[in-house]
């Protein structure tokens, strides 16, 4: 009898540690809403449509603003769900959504889209300069021909 509770404390003990409610799809979108993911994916777009302009400047302002009313938000929560759903328990999502909600939760909330908009730029430079390196190490060593 004793083994037989001792096999029953072990196995509860055992799928607890294993039966992690995996997050709703529902307080994944309140999270992500909450730290303006879907604004942040907008924002990376706007971002990547001054390069498309320099690329192609024939293209008339009109164009690029019909293409970014396909810029939707809730397209990229809608993708981005699963992601978090693959990582983190409902318990984690409420969690962060209560972090959210403290004054701290709050500033980064609101200095997110500034950090994210500084450092894609900064990471721009940084691919720029590291790429034109790249391309002087490939002529100095002869693996391209100078023009």
């Amino acid at each position: 009898m004793k083994k037989l509770i001792l096999i029953i404390i072990i196995y509860s003990l055992s799928s607890n540690c294993y039966s992690q409610t995996p997050a709703t799809k529902e307080h994944i979108r309140t999270l992500l809403e909450m730290i303006g993911s879907g604004k942040i994916g907008v924002q990376v777009m706007e971002n990547m449509l001054v390069t498309f302009k320099k690329t192609v400047p024939n293209v008339p302002n009109e164009f690029w603003d019909e293409y970014m009313k396909e810029v939707k938000p809730d397209t990229l929560i809608d993708l981005i769900i699963p992601v978090y759903a693959k990582y983190y328990t409902d318990e984690d999502v409420t969690q962060l959504i209560d972090f959210y909600r403290t004054p701290l939760g709050k500033k980064v909330i609101e200095k997110l889209p500034l950090i994210t908009q500084e450092s894609y730029l900064i990471g721009a430079e940084w691919g720029k300069k590291l790429g034109e390196k790249a391309f002087k190490m490939l002529k100095e060593k002869g693996y391209l021909q100078s023009n």
